[in-house]
């Protein structure tokens, strides 16, 4: 299988995206951090000395979301439609789940966009409560699914 980001002398390259058809492209990966329950009873109850935890999470999340063309090399940058995360209360573990949805009407996909938002709003939430807990785990970071372009669908 020849790799796309790789030119005919096998230099890396950002792919020409240039001759494919526009597509509605949809993208929803999502995460988990575990924690103690001290972390996780300070994240709720908003007793956290660096603010609201979970919304500030949020906002990285999105803005991570959109700037992937600069953390990921040979990502496109992208003219995102539409970026939605939502954060679940996970009190057996104890944890959260982030879940972030991308969308855009474009030429290339929007999955490293969904993972790369999801893993930032999650490293956003150990950074807040690491004063508590060092011993956070960020675990299944996953593409849940995808819609939109010429390889089709994928739902885990």
């Amino acid at each position: 299988m020849k790799l796309t980001h790789l030119d005919e002398k096998d230099r890396p390259k950002m792919v020409d995206v240039s001759e494919k058809n526009l597509t509605t492209r949809v993208a929803v990966a999502s995460g988990i951090i575990e924690m103690s329950q001290d972390a996780y009873d300070a994240i709720v109850g908003e007793k956290t000395k660096k603010g609201p935890v979970l919304q500030t999470a949020v906002i990285a999340a999105i803005m991570g979301t959109k700037k992937t063309s600069e953390l990921i090399p040979m990502c496109h940058p992208l003219n995102l439609s539409g970026i939605n995360c939502d954060v679940e209360e996970l009190l057996e573990l104890p944890g959260f789940k982030l879940t972030l949805t991308a969308k855009l009407t474009g030429q290339t996909g929007v999955e490293m966009e969904a993972l790369t938002g999801v893993s930032i709003g999650l490293l956003t939430i150990y950074d807040m409560v690491k004063a508590i807990d060092k011993g956070m785990v960020i675990r299944h970071v996953q593409l849940e699914r995808k819609s939109g372009g010429k390889s089709g669908d994928f739902k885990r």
